[in-house]
C-alpha cells in the first residue's frame, strides 16, 4: 500500500509539475503579445509635395524623422498645389478607403474641407491639422504657428518702415487658406493706424509666377506703394523677383514669411527688410509625436504652436538666428 501512495503521489506531483509549467508558458506568451508594439499606419497630407518649396519640404523631412523615431508607418500624400481644394477632397476621400490609424492633414481650405475631414473623424480615424485649421473642432490635436501673431509681428516690424504716406501691398496666398486669414488680420492689427494704407490684397494661389506678375500689377497701378508684404514662401518670393527685376530694391521694402535658400539670399541683399521666420521641420515632427500619443491613449496638445521668429538684416548672423536660417540638423 505504501509503494501504491508513493506511486500516486508522484504522479500528482508530476501532473502539477506540468500545470504550472504550462501556465507559465501561457502568461509568458500572453504577456509577449501584450507588451510586443503595433505598428500604427500614418497618412501625412501636405497641401502639396513642392520641392521647390523650402517649407513643404523641411516639414515632410521632419515627419519622415519622426516617424523613424516613433515606429510608425508613414506615406506622404499631396496636391498638385495648395489652391487645389477640390483635388485635395478627393485624395481625403480615398485616403479614408484605406483605414489609416491616423491622417495628419494640412487643409487647404478654413471652410471646404471641413466635411470631407468630419467623415474621417466618422470613420474612427484619428486626425490630426498641420499648419492650417478648418471651421469646426474635431482635430484629435492642431500642431501649427500661430498664424495671428505671426502676422501681428510682421505688421509691427513693417510699421518701422513706413511713414504717414507709405503705401502698402499685400500679396496672399490662397485665398479662404486659414494661414492667410489670420496672418492678414495679424498684419492689419500689427501696422495699427498704417493700415488704412494698405491700397490692395491680390492672391498668387501659392505661384512664384503668379505672385510675379500681381506684384509687377500692383505697382503699375500703384506706383507709389513703399512696402509689400508677402504671407507666404510663394508669395514672398514671386513678389521679391518681380521688384528685383523691375529695378527696385531698396526703394520698395519687402517683407514676408519662411525661410528658404532664395529669401535668405534676397535678406542678405537687401531686398528684404525682414521674414518671419516658422519652423516646419519641428511642425513635421511634433506632428507625428502628437499622432502617436493619441493613438496609445496618452496625453496630447489640442493646439501646440511650435512657434516663430522675425528675422532682420540687423539679427540674422547671430548664432541662435543662424541655426533657424539654416536647420540643417533639424534641431530646433
Amino acid at each position: 500500500m505504501k509503494k501504491l501512495t508513493s506511486k500516486r503521489v508522484m504522479t500528482t506531483l508530476f501532473v502539477f509539475c506540468v500545470f504550472i509549467a504550462l501556465l507559465v508558458a501561457a502568461a509568458s506568451f500572453l504577456n509577449f503579445e501584450s507588451t510586443e508594439k503595433k505598428t500604427y499606419k500614418l497618412i501625412l497630407m501636405p497641401k502639396t509635395i513642392d520641392e521647390s518649396n523650402g517649407f513643404w519640404t523641411s516639414l515632410i523631412a521632419g515627419a519622415k524623422l519622426g516617424a523613424e523615431e516613433f515606429g510608425v508607418e508613414l506615406e506622404v500624400l499631396g496636391g498638385k498645389s495648395e489652391e487645389d481644394v477640390e483635388g485635395q477632397i478627393q485624395q481625403i476621400e480615398e485616403v479614408i478607403k484605406k483605414k489609416p490609424d491616423a491622417i495628419l492633414v494640412s487643409p487647404c481650405s478654413y471652410s471646404e474641407t471641413t466635411e470631407v475631414l468630419q467623415k474621417v473623424v466618422d470613420r474612427d480615424i484619428r486626425l490630426i491639422l498641420i499648419d492650417s485649421v478648418i471651421d469646426r473642432d474635431i482635430a484629435d490635436s492642431i500642431v501649427a504657428t500661430d498664424s495671428y501673431l505671426a502676422g501681428e509681428e510682421l505688421g509691427e516690424f513693417t510699421r518701422t518702415l513706413l511713414d504717414e504716406d507709405s503705401q502698402i501691398g499685400i500679396v496672399g496666398h490662397v485665398k479662404g487658406a486659414s494661414t492667410v486669414i489670420e496672418r492678414e488680420q495679424g498684419m492689419r492689427d500689427g501696422l495699427g493706424s498704417y493700415a488704412g494704407q494698405v491700397q490692395d490684397v491680390v492672391y498668387c494661389d501659392s505661384s512664384y509666377d503668379k505672385a510675379y506678375a500681381l506684384t509687377v500689377d500692383l505697382m503699375e497701378r500703384y506706383p507709389d506703394i513703399k512696402v509689400i508684404m508677402g504671407t507666404n514662401e510663394y508669395a514672398a518670393v514671386g513678389a521679391a523677383r518681380a521688384i528685383k527685376d523691375l529695378g527696385l530694391s531698396g526703394k520698395v521694402q519687402m517683407v514676408g514669411f519662411d525661410n528658404s535658400i532664395e529669401e535668405i539670399q534676397m535678406l542678405e541683399e537687401g531686398i528684404f527688410q525682414g521674414i518671419v521666420i516658422q519652423k516646419p521641420f519641428n511642425m513635421g515632427y511634433l506632428g507625428i509625436e502628437q499622432a502617436v500619443a493619441v493613438l496609445e491613449g496618452r496625453p496630447a496638445e489640442e493646439n501646440l504652436d511650435v512657434g516663430c521668429k522675425l528675422i532682420t538684416r540687423d539679427n540674422m548672423y547671430e548664432e541662435e538666428n543662424q541655426r533657424l536660417l539654416y536647420p540643417f540638423t533639424g534641431q530646433q
